[in-house]
């Protein structure tokens, strides 16, 4: 299944209060799996079901990525 994933990286330092932001499209059968592969040394993964989606939050090297997966078709 094709899905739309947009992730955001937390940026936590006080000089700097922006996001990053990131789009891409991703072709998966397994979205848990897809998260590990993505994020393979990360320390928690949190999967909340979405109205549309799957949201996932992921921290790995004390930085919190939300990962939210829609499906494009």
């Amino acid at each position: 299944m094709l899905y739309e994933v947009v992730y955001k990286i937390e940026n936590t330092c006080k000089a700097n209060q922006m996001r990053d932001v990131f789009f891409e499209e991703a072709e998966m059968t397994d979205p848990d799996q897809w998260i590990r592969q993505k994020a393979p040394n990360a320390d928690i993964y949190d999967r909340e079901d979405i109205p549309g989606g799957i949201r996932y939050r992921v921290v790995s090297a004390n930085l919190l990525t939300v990962y939210e997966l829609t499906p494009a078709d």
